[in-house]
């Protein structure tokens, strides 16, 4: 009886959260009145929320507040939905993910005719990434379709040798968007409508549109220095497949459970839905053991927008955080209150003090640095302001906590520019992430 005691005791703790609802709001609510959060998060375990609310407004321009039903933008965790699609198909019989891409595409170039569907999912295909074409921003108000961008970078050498190597890759997505359409018949907004959301009753997700009237629908802004504006506009065919659906956390809660019930898939391609290939890239998610628990999350990052979903399956713990200003730390905030909800501490984030530079010497530091090959930081100024610009990523402004050291208030980094005899910048130090980045100036 006392062993039988025992057990039911430890069960129970188990389900018990490791943290209360008023610890996880108050490092949600130090986020947010850091200007590095605006949106909504949920934490919930077995299906349960211990969190769920939002911090700030979906609109500020009508003062309407962000909540756990608004629809926000998903960015690249739309790639996961995707992913899902495609193992739909298979299990259907219409294709396997080690078909190569011209089975299914007739008309696919001849360098990527040998590129498998897998490789497409994982990151491992070599297709350069449209999104870093330098034209991308000037044509974001251009609709196009999906064989219109994969146009754009046919004539692109592969960036490696497919499957040899892992480099995100819109583009890959894009291509398995166009594979859906083609083998289902449908488009692929419907093909995920009628065979993902529908029938999980996520009745607030779907493709976004730039016409439809979408009641509760988040709108998207941007910082730029002190100031938060409206978001660049962004045509919605452009991301497709890889970055174009909406949701909210309350459907994302749904989601959850669909996957720890394996209400789509059979157990062997859910097992395989979670399969990392290299640097940790499953279908559609980042699955990598941390503190002895294997964690499955995915970011997004679309004009206005930027996302997290974190999942612990062992504990059946779900963190979501939907943002709408960009640059957030959405994603930092998501992994804080999963540590907080496995019971380990995480400090709150602690303002940081800037000082004032004349404009003589913030001008120095202007310039391109090569954080690694092909992946630059340019630094602009603009009005007195220092703009750093990475490759692919949106403008941050950074400030000077010191005559060398500068910090961006909306991310958790540093940046330290070493100087020559002169004074002149010869290069800058990225501390972020624990990680420490130099940069020659080019």
């Amino acid at each position: 009886m006392t062993k039988r005691l025992a057990l039911l005791f430890s069960a129970l703790c188990l389900l018990l959260p490791a943290v209360t609802p008023e610890r996880l709001d108050r490092q949600a609510r130090a986020y947010y009145e850091l200007k590095r959060f605006n949106g909504a998060v949920l934490v919930a375990e077995a299906g349960k929320p211990l969190l769920a609310r939002g911090y700030g407004m979906a609109n500020y321009e009508w003062s309407v507040p962000a909540a756990p039903d608004t629809r926000f933008r998903l960015g690249s965790i739309t790639k996961q939905f995707t992913a899902m699609a495609i193992l739909l198909l298979e299990q259907e019989g219409k294709l396997s993910v080690d078909d190569p891409v011209s089975r299914h595409w007739s008309d696919a170039p001849e360098a990527w005719r040998g590129i498998t569907i897998h490789q497409l999912l994982t990151h491992t295909s070599g297709l350069y990434n449209y999104t870093a074409l330098p034209g991308y921003a000037r044509d974001m108000r251009r609709a196009k379709s999906p064989v219109e961008i994969l146009r754009d970078i046919a004539e692109r050498p592969l960036e490696f040798q497919p499957g040899t190597q892992m480099k995100y890759s819109n583009s890959g997505y894009v291509l398995l968007g166009l594979l859906i359409e083609r083998l289902s018949g449908m488009s692929y907004a419907e093909f995920v409508r009628s065979r993902i959301f529908e029938p999980l009753g996520m009745n607030d997700t779907g493709y976004d549109s730039d016409t439809a009237i979408l009641p509760r629908r988040a709108a998207g802004y941007e910082w730029r220095g002190e100031e938060l504006r409206n978001a660049q506009f962004l045509d919605m065919s452009l991301p497709h497949a890889a970055g174009a659906l909406y949701s909210t956390c309350t459907d994302l809660l749904k989601w959850d459970a669909a996957l720890r019930e394996q209400k789509l898939l059979g157990a062997e391609n859910y097992r395989r839905y979670f399969t990392p290939d290299k640097n940790d890239y499953a279908y559609g998610w980042i699955v990598k053991e941390r503190n002895g628990a294997v964690w499955q999350s995915h970011g997004g990052g679309i004009n206005g927008f930027s996302t997290m979903i974190i999942r612990v399956p062992a504990k059946e713990l779900l963190v979501v955080a939907l943002a709408n200003t960009m640059p957030s730390q959405a994603g930092r905030l998501a992994e804080d209150l999963a540590s907080l909800a496995l019971g380990d501490e995480r400090p709150a984030p602690q303002p940081r003090h800037e000082i004032s530079l004349p404009r003589e010497t913030l001008s120095r530091y202007v310039g391109q640095y090569e954080l690694r090959p092909g992946f630059i930081l340019t630094v602009t100024m603009e009005g007195g302001q220092l703009m750093t610009q990475a490759t692919g990523q949106p403008r941050i402004p950074v400030f000077a906590e010191s005559e060398r050291r500068f910090f961006p208030k909306v991310v958790d980094a540093t940046l330290e520019f070493e100087v020559n005899a002169a004074g002149e910048a010869t290069a800058v130090v990225l501390e972020q992430g624990g990680s420490r980045i130099r940069g020659p100036r080019k």
